[in-house]
């Protein structure tokens, strides 16, 4: 009896805290990640979009006040990152770090995807562009795009060239066309990797970007011919461009920022403006110099229909290019 009334005379009380304790613990941020921005690259660490993710990364965490992470998840010319993308939930924790591969390209090299290239992944902003370089092995007895094509016509068949993601395949079927040459394409899961067999003599020609040739330019183990874009690079003043020596497409690399299909516009918003203050941060500024990476952002407005517009282009280059839809 003792105990019941005791019980009884404290019973308020200890509900009281035990309805406390239970709200506090209901307020308190729970353990969801939901803190975590993850930054997915459908390329290989040490990519031109692995490098642009890395720069960016922790100067928009600093804008969000968030922890952005990368995480590298390569393979199929980026359609297993960028599926990963499109099927996460739309609550603003999930981006993927595109471009003119995986959003521009591969909706027009493919007969189906295993996401809606449109629908599924809301474009949130642009970065910037990035220029590509035509490299040989330097046992290829040529230094310019008007030696390689002949030495290409004495040798039909004999010279290969590796293919790491759907813009140098496209880019060097082009160029083969338009240049009246056979070289053997082989594929290669990511630039590093091409690189790293160019440099072997594995293979003798590839189109990579500029961050993932130099290095090896610089070390004579490839030799640079030309860049591929409609203009000459800042960084490389003296070195022609492919179009200078034969009928050629504007092919510079881009990346931006997509999100889940269905994310907020105003996140969206959020992250381009944060990406934006980013962008004028001396040091994003200066580690982009260094890689000829050329900062050129757009908003949600003006990136979904830039992404839009580039995936009918691509279309038509594919089809020019001889490329069967795979």
């Amino acid at each position: 009896m003792t105990i019941l009334l005791s019980w009884n005379r404290h019973w308020p009380r200890l509900a009281i805290a035990l309805l406390l304790s239970l709200t506090a613990a209901s307020a308190q941020p729970q353990a969801t990640g939901s803190n975590i921005l993850r930054l997915v690259v459908p390329f290989a660490a040490g990519s031109y979009t692995d490098n642009v993710a890395r720069i960016i990364a922790p100067a928009i965490g600093e804008q969000l006040r968030r922890t952005v992470v990368v995480e590298n998840r390569a393979g199929a010319n980026g359609i297993i990152g960028a599926d990963i993308v499109a099927k996460a939930p739309a609550d603003g924790n999930t981006l993927l770090v595109g471009g003119i591969s995986v959003n521009s390209i591969n909706p027009g090299l493919y007969k189906s995807l295993p996401y809606d290239p449109v629908r599924d992944l809301l474009p949130v902003a642009r970065i910037g562009i990035l220029p590509f370089l035509l490299v040989v092995h330097p046992d290829v007895p040529v230094k310019t795009v008007r030696e390689l094509i002949a030495h290409a016509k004495q040798h039909p068949g004999k010279l290969s060239y590796a293919t790491p993601n759907a813009a140098t395949l496209v880019g060097m079927e082009t160029f083969k066309r338009v240049a009246g040459i056979d070289i053997v394409g082989i594929n290669y899961k990511s630039s590093p990797q091409a690189m790293t067999d160019l440099a072997g003599n594995h293979v003798q020609v590839l189109i990579a970007d500029f961050a993932t040739a130099m290095p090896q330019v610089r070390a004579g183990k490839a030799r640079l011919l030309a860049v591929t874009m409609a203009h000459r690079s800042a960084l490389l003043p003296d070195v022609p461009t492919v179009g200078e020596s034969v009928d050629f497409i504007d092919l510079a690399g881009w990346t931006g920022l997509l999100a889940p299909g269905g994310t907020s516009p105003a996140f969206a918003k959020e992250v381009a403006q944060a990406l934006a203050a980013a962008l004028e941060t001396p040091e994003v500024k200066e580690r982009f110099r260094l890689i000829d990476y050329d900062a050129r952002p757009l908003g949600p407005e003006q990136f979904a229909p830039f992404v839009r517009a580039e995936i009918e282009n691509w279309k038509q280059l594919i089809k020019a290019a001889g490329v069967q839809p795979q």
